[in-house]
């Protein structure tokens, strides 16, 4: 199928899912091993829903799944950066252990850009790896950005099939000196962005949301039809600048161009969410929504989301950078609308969905997700105070236990690179805490209560009973965590041109090989 016919008005999308409707002749069981769907957003803020108050309130598909399934308003990324989050989402390890991180500078974010030479460590486990036991099919569509060379793509993880692109979906780039990102289906290219794939970067328009929503739906409906159960990795990467959005969803939003895409995720989100139910498998079907950062307030303010009432956004170790919009839904299992706070993060759907499988996790190392079964289900037993830590590369910035939060160190972006017009807080400076250069705070940790101070405005006097009492309860927690930490080999240390996506497989089929340039190995630079 080539990618134009992929490209469906919604008019066309909905005759399709009719025809698919009536094809089925029968409802299927996967009860003892539920189907999982992880639907994980790029950029989406925790403010960008309506049920957790954005006031355009354009969200009523996600809207209506938070009220008939769990809402999770303590929900935590692993890492402010898309990459190392994603990386702890399918290991169940934070970066720093999974080596998704550098040491070219002390705290400083990392991703896989087209020049970085490394990816996925050979080392680390995948979620779909393991699933593969219990005869899972595993699809990711969508983003990887776990590492573009070979050895690192998608279905030499464990996924069975894959559509979607490596990298960020940057560009147009001048082919000579740097080459537009691949799209792949399985193992190999069926374009390129902005040439076969097109993103207008002037109007907005792109049809790559409706692609992943027909990848995804179609996917469900082949296992569902085979009796198998399937793991789908749907991440969509719309709402991560330069936003884009489909001719219907263009213009439609009150927030501008961000919202229109927010408003074509949340329409595939409940497209997604009518096809379980058509098919007969919503009881058999574990659906868990989030993102993988916060907000990126830098692309503000026509290609931001909102983190709510939350301190700085993407990149940034405050909780506008690592709070998420987060909705578990498995009708008939999970009890409708409950909000639950219990602290969670994305490391917890790896043991999570493991145990749904019923499968056991890898005991040969140290994992930092916690099974959720027992808080998804009812039960009276939950993780208690379970402490959430807040890394920026290398460096354990920050530690949260119940409602309060212990920062060690502080930063959002270097004075050079904020004169330069990037801001990571915009409007939001916090003297003494949103710093323009790394402050050190491990004496005496700057400490917030998150129930009575979201946006992190007001540190509790260093003087008082409260911090004295609080931070003996933080600091045996921060002193256990950091002498059992066996940090991984780092992957993101260096960068190479040669390395770039000049000559993809598949590239020969379709005359899209670009001649790779001489290897020239260089230390990679991260700013922030």
């Amino acid at each position: 199928m080539t990618a134009a016919m992929r490209v469906m008005s919604s008019l066309t999308l909905t005759l399709f899912f009719s025809i698919i409707c009536c094809s089925l002749t029968e409802k299927l069981s996967n009860a003892s091993s539920p189907n999982i769907i992880i639907m994980l957003m790029d950029d989406m803020g925790w403010g960008d829903l309506g049920v957790l108050g954005q006031p355009s309130k354009e969200t009523p598909n996600l809207d209506a799944m938070a009220a008939q399934g769990m809402l999770f308003p303590n929900f935590y990324t692993a890492n402010p950066l898309c990459s190392p989050s994603r990386a702890a989402l399918l290991t169940g390890r934070l970066p720093v252990r999974n080596g998704f991180y550098t040491t070219n500078g002390h705290a400083r974010n990392a991703y896989t850009p087209q020049e970085i030479v490394g990816g996925i460590s050979k080392d680390e486990i995948l979620l779909p790896q393991i699933m593969k036991k219990k005869g899972y099919v595993s699809k990711i569509v969508g983003k990887w950005h776990l590492g573009h060379r070979p050895q690192y793509l998608p279905l030499k993880n464990g996924f069975d099939e894959w559509f979607g692109a490596p990298d960020c979906h940057f560009g147009p780039y001048n082919s000579s000196i740097r080459p537009n990102i691949p799209v792949y289906n399985n193992s190999e290219m069926l374009g390129r962005y902005y040439e076969e794939f097109k993103i207008d970067r002037k109007t907005g328009e792109s049809n790559l949301t409706q692609m992943y929503l027909l990848e995804g739906v179609d996917f469900i409906r082949r296992q569902t039809e085979a009796q198998r159960p399937f793991f789908l990795y749907w991440a969509p990467d719309a709402t991560h600048a330069p936003v884009y959005a489909s001719k219907p969803f263009l213009g439609q939003s009150q927030r501008g161009r961000y919202g229109d895409a927010v408003m074509e995720l949340d329409y595939s989100v409940g497209h997604i969410l009518l096809w379980l139910k058509r098919l007969g498998i919503e009881n058999d079907t574990f659906v868990f929504f989030t993102s993988d950062n916060g907000a990126a307030l830098t692309s503000g303010p026509n290609e931001a989301g909102s983190n709510g009432p939350f301190l700085c956004g993407k990149e940034t170790t405050f909780e506008g950078g690592m709070r998420e919009p987060a909705i578990a839904w498995w009708p008939g299992h999970i009890k409708a609308g409950t909000v639950n706070f219990q602290l969670a993060s994305v490391m917890d759907l790896f043991p999570t969905s493991l145990a749904l499988a019923g499968l056991s996790p890898p005991d040969d190392r140290a994992l930092d997700g916690l099974d959720l079964t027992p808080v998804l289900l009812n039960h009276p037993h939950t993780q208690g105070n379970r402490p959430i830590f807040y890394y920026r590369g290398n460096e354990l910035m920050a530690v949260r236990i119940g409602q309060y939060k212990a920062h060690y160190w502080t930063w959002s972006n270097s004075l050079e690179e904020f004169n330069k017009g990037i801001n990571f807080c915009p409007g939001e400076e916090v003297p003494g805490v949103t710093t323009h250069d790394q402050k050190e705070h491990t004496l005496q940790p700057i400490l917030f209560h998150l129930g009575r101070d979201p946006g992190e405005k007001f540190p509790i006097s260093a003087s008082s009973h409260e911090y004295q009492k609080v931070l003996s309860r933080i600091s045996p927690v921060v002193e256990q965590h950091k002498s059992t930490l066996v940090p991984g080999v780092p992957q993101l240390n260096m960068c190479d041109v040669a390395v770039m996506n000049w000559a993809p497989a598949g590239c020969e089929k379709l005359g899209k090989c670009l001649k790779v340039p001489k290897s020239q190995p260089w230390k990679c630079d991260w700013p922030h």
